[in-house]
Parts: structure tokens; C-alpha cells; sequence
């Protein structure tokens, strides 16, 4: 009986050890997968999601103010606004350009 004791012991002990170095051969596969995703995706050229939002704000920003300079332009040409707009936040723009021609010159530069 102690050797079937035994035989169940060294046939525990193997398979915590196979289970052991199963996992360590995961990990290490997990940690070459990563570099190599890491390698592909830095060889794309992409932008981070902080840069991409900035650059989306700065473009949003230069949007209104080009509307806002347009409608601006149009006033002082004596130009009427165009009767159907195609964009619903050029009247909204049009607002803030006259607003800001009312300021002083410094109050409009940020």
C-alpha cells in the first residue's frame, strides 16, 4: 500500500510541476505577443487619443472662427446672410461674431 502511496505522490508532484511550467510558458508567450503587437502597432504612425482630441478641439475652434470671421466679413461688406443655411450653428456663429466685434480688441484675442 505505501508504494501506491508513493506512485500517487510522484504522479502529484508531476502534475503540479507540468502545471507550473505550463503557466510560466503562457506568460512568456503572453509577454512575446505583446512586444510584437507593441512592434506593429508603433510601426503604424498613430496618434494617441490625447493628441487626436486636441487636435479635434483646434479644429473646432478654427471652424467657429471662420464662420465667425465670414459672417463678420458679410456685416461690414453689407452683405446679406445667405437665406438658407445648410449649417444650423452658422446663425449661432454669426451671434458670437457680432458679439465679439462689440469687444474691445483685447477681449477678443485669448
Amino acid at each position: 500500500m505505501q508504494s501506491q502511496n508513493r506512485f500517487f505522490e510522484d504522479l502529484a508532484k508531476l502534475a503540479t510541476g507540468a502545471a507550473g511550467t505550463l503557466a510560466g510558458v503562457g506568460r512568456e508567450m503572453e509577454g512575446s505577443m505583446r512586444q510584437a503587437f507593441e512592434r506593429v502597432v508603433g510601426g503604424m504612425d498613430l496618434v494617441s487619443r490625447d493628441e487626436f482630441e486636441a487636435v479635434k478641439a483646434m479644429a473646432a475652434k478654427a471652424r467657429e472662427e471662420n464662420e465667425a470671421l465670414k459672417a463678420r466679413l458679410d456685416a461690414l461688406e453689407g452683405r446679406a446672410p445667405a437665406a438658407a443655411e445648410p449649417d444650423p450653428t452658422a446663425a449661432e456663429a454669426r451671434k458670437r461674431a457680432r458679439r465679439a466685434s462689440k469687444a474691445s480688441v483685447g477681449d477678443a484675442i485669448p
